[in-house]
């Protein structure tokens, strides 16, 4: 799933002090993990690419702060990705993803299996200091095999972005600001009244605990879940991804 430094990549870009060789095209995110080189990220997928709305991808290239997944690689580009500075940006984007959504992990189906989560422990989260949102959006238990709270949606839109590439368009993320939320397309606004089933990508492919699957809650034990014991950044990719 990872992708993958082409043979015929010549040109090379500087990673923390080593060498990441690319092709024109490939952003700093993309070549630094074809190098086998993790940078947190949480909103790009190699399956979808980049959408550029968590932030969590950013390095300091040239000695600016930018988000590696919309950074195009250059020769002589010099990048860092491991900082204090950059682990204490990262930690404030987590606190405000937590702050905005209801991210309760003690009782959450996904917790242990959360990327949010997972990603705020690697960066020595232990509370949001901004205040919460605590948004009551309405729960959609109207699809037989799903149900959806946007209360925990992230806007990361990787779900919107798989359903678009399966042809379904069955969510969309609507409003403005504040106001944004993840939204079923269907002329009812209900999930049930798509096409989305529960064997698309896009039913799959949500890192937190927004999209869910019925009669499914915690098949697998909390602390035998993907996350319990490694950080995101020992997996392999198969491991990483949903």
């Amino acid at each position: 799933m990872r992708p993958t430094t082409p043979p015929f990549a010549s040109e090379t870009f500087t990673l923390d002090e080593e060498s990441i060789p690319f092709v024109p095209g490939q952003t700093v995110l993309e070549a630094a993990l074809a190098a086998g080189r993790y940078i947190p990220h949480l909103c790009w997928h190699p399956e979808m690419g980049n959408h550029g709305s968590c932030r969590l991808c950013v390095v300091e290239a040239n000695g600016r702060i930018q988000a590696s997944c919309a950074l195009p690689a250059q020769p002589g580009l010099q990048v860092v990705s491991k900082s204090e500075t950059l682990t204490r940006v990262r930690r404030t984007l987590l606190e405000m993803l937590f702050a905005e959504g209801n991210h309760f992990c003690p009782g959450c189906e996904k917790s242990g299996d959360c990327l949010l989560q997972a990603l705020a422990y690697a960066h020595g989260m232990t509370a949001s200091h901004f205040d919460p949102f605590y948004p009551q959006r309405r729960i959609d238990a109207s699809h037989p095999d799903l149900w959806l709270d946007p209360n925990r949606c992230i806007l990361c839109g990787l779900c919107v972005r798989a359903s678009l590439a399966e042809g379904k368009e069955a969510l969309v993320i609507g409003g403005r600001g504040i106001a944004s939320r993840l939204l079923a397309t269907s002329a009812s606004g209900r999930l049930g009244d798509t096409a989305l089933a529960a064997t698309d990508r896009a039913a799959r492919i949500c890192p937190v605990g927004a999209l869910n699957f019925k009669a499914a809650g915690f098949t697998t034990p909390i602390g035998k879940r993907r996350f319990d014991h490694r950080p995101p950044e020992a997996m392999s990719d198969k491991e990483r991804y949903t």
